[in-house]
């Protein structure tokens, strides 16, 4: 039997997260903009909260299309409020807009989100050394920076916990536990 991070526990959908997607390193801004947006979505709940609703997610906001997003009508606003499929909590709906308008403006300066989010580590992976999940923090100086920049061009839910997650599922820095089959995987 495989040995997994603690977190990944008995559920199907949480196993096949951990084992192909979470701390996998991520490059292509399509990604790493539905990352931040479900993100976001998940500050105060639990994430399998929102895997359990990702594919609604993909539906209700286009696939996580920036541009479409980015200039989404009141009346899309009122129809994802309205959709039971999704969080309907009406400020995170209103960030995911105003975050995609500025997501786009991050590419104009840095060429990609990409290279933005990566420049933080030069390129790199950060791979750490945590025995057990009790030792890996939710928040590090790095997140608290990331999330002091993102807050000063004007994005919303973008807290230092919700960017250490944000980095931990992007592969930003790799926190599977050292016994993980995972962890010299990434």
């Amino acid at each position: 039997m495989k040995k997994r991070c603690a977190w990944a526990g008995t559920d199907p959908l949480y196993i096949a997260y951990h084992d192909t997607e979470w701390g996998v390193p991520v490059y292509d801004d399509e990604t790493l903009f539905e990352f931040l947006i479900l993100e976001t979505f998940q500050a105060g709940l639990s994430w399998i909260t929102i895997l359990k609703k990702r594919e609604n997610f993909r539906k209700a906001f286009d696939n996580f299309a920036c541009k479409k997003i980015a200039n989404y009508s009141e009346e899309k606003y009122e129809e994802l409020m309205n959709d039971k499929g999704i969080i309907r909590n009406k400020l995170k709906i209103k960030a995911t807009i105003t975050n995609a308008q500025l997501f786009m403006k991050i590419q104009e300066e840095f060429g990609s989100f990409s290279k933005y989010i990566w420049d933080f580590t030069n390129g790199k992976p950060i791979k750490n050394n945590f025995k057990t999940s009790e030792d890996v923090p939710v928040t590090t100086a790095l997140s608290d920076q990331i999330s002091k920049d993102l807050k000063k061009r004007g994005f919303k839910f973008v807290g230092s916990t919700v960017m250490y997650a944000f980095m931990q599922a992007t592969g930003i820095v790799n926190d599977h536990i050292t016994d993980c089959f995972k962890y010299n995987e990434v």
